[in-house]
Parts: structure tokens; sequence; C-alpha cells
């Protein structure tokens, strides 16, 4: 009895120690563990304000859910403005070098119209198409190995096969063969970027759960208004999304 009385009295400080230097070691991993997430995102097609609104307001969710650097966003109007493919390629290497290219993410929303060639760029005259490999050369010469490519835009799957892998998580509007929906000149975003940006990223714990519950919003307004069905799609990136540890 006279043992145990003195273990107790000689342990419990020792116990108290432990529990204080090991919260904050947890703390610290757990904060080692969010890494930064540097955005660029871009409103390619001038002519309909909808891009604009929802290049920036995907941007701004973005940095609310995720430890964010650099946020870069561009977008054209009826007369001209800045986010065109050359512009993008820089924009991208610029967040790149602001980024540790192991352990930091990349992470480009593109909102435009689309087509099965690519993306539409329209500022002023200029007309560009953005297609999947020169958007895949692009962001492999950023050299930073993980990556997040979210494409608002009809047939916007098809840039799903040479962008996504283990590294490079890749999140689109539709599949391959069909198209999104709420392009309205006047709207604050698309059917997809309300539905996944604006309402399921807000609150989900993760990419993965913000795009299960985006798709099923999509699925049900475009039943709704009786619309062909546009199948978002998500493929790849294994290795990128535990890395993106969103606030609460």
């Amino acid at each position: 009895m006279i043992f145990a009385f003195w273990m107790r009295r000689l342990f419990a400080p020792l116990v108290v120690l432990i529990l204080a230097v090991g919260l904050p070691v947890s703390a610290g991993h757990a904060l080692e563990d969010a890494r930064k997430v540097g955005v660029v995102s871009f409103g390619l097609f001038g002519d309909q304000g909808v891009f604009r609104s929802e290049a920036t307001g995907a941007a701004e969710v973005i940095a609310g859910r995720f430890e964010t650097g650099l946020v870069d966003v561009r977008y054209n109007f009826k007369k001209g403005g800045t986010a065109t493919i050359e512009t993008l390629a820089r924009s991208l290497q610029v967040a790149a070098n602001a980024l540790d290219a192991e352990k930091d993410v990349l992470f480009l929303i593109l909102t435009s119209h689309g087509s099965p060639d690519g993306l539409a760029v329209k500022a002023g005259r200029l007309m560009q198409t953005l297609t999947p490999s020169h958007l895949a050369d692009m962001l492999a010469k950023t050299g930073v190995r993980h990556k997040v490519v979210v494409i608002s835009a009809c047939y916007s799957g098809v840039f799903i096969p040479r962008l996504a892998n283990p590294d490079v998580l890749v999140i689109t509007a539709a599949d391959a063969n069909h198209s999104s929906f709420g392009c309205q000149d006047k709207a604050k975003w698309t059917y997809f970027g309300d539905a996944f940006f604006n309402v399921a990223l807000r609150q989900a714990a993760s990419l993965k759960d913000a795009f299960v519950d985006a798709r099923s919003l999509v699925r049900k307004r475009e039943l709704h208004e009786h619309f062909e069905p546009s199948n978002p799609m998500m493929a790849g990136g294994a290795n990128v999304q535990p890395l993106l540890v969103a606030h609460p």
C-alpha cells in the first residue's frame, strides 16, 4: 500500500508533463500536414460575365478553405482581358515558383465554354482554343508535383485522359460527350460551379466529398429542368487528396 502510494505521487507529475508536451507536438504535426495551396483561377470567355464571376468566387472559396499562398484571378470581358493562353502559362509558373515543388499543391480553376477540342478563350477580338495537350504541357513545365485542376465547361471531360494521374486530381463539370449548363450572362455561377464551389466545398471535409455532393445537386437540377445529364467527373489525385486539409 505504501509503495503504491509513493508510485502514484512520483508518476502523476510525469504523466502531466507528457500530456503537456505531447499536445503541442500533435498540433505541430497537424500544421505540417496542411500544405500551402497556390491558386490560379481564370474566366476565359469574356462575352458572358458568369465566367468572370465564377473564377473570382471559386478562388475566394478555395482561399477560405485551405492554407493558400499566391492567389491569381484573371478574366476576360467583351472588350478584352488578360486571361489568355499565354498569360495562363506565365501565371502558372509564377504560382509554382512560390510553392515547394514536392510538398505544396498548385490549384487551377478554369471556367469557360467548351467543345470536344478544348476550352474557348475570348478576350475582345482575340479567339483561342486551349487544348488538353497544351494545358498538360503547361502544367508539366511548372515543376510542381501535386496539382488540382477544376474545369467548369461543356465537354470538359476531354481533359481527363491527358491530365489525370496519381499526382494530378482533375474535376470536370461534364464528361467528354455532354454539355454543362448555367452559363447565362448575368448569372453568378454555372450549375456546376454553384454546386461544387458555392455549396458543397464550403462545408465538405474534402474535395472528394464536395464532388460527390455537387454531382448529386447538379443531377437533380438538370433532371428537374429536363436537361440531358452532364455527368461531372473526377479522376486521378490519389497522392494529392491527403495533402489538402480544409479549414473547419
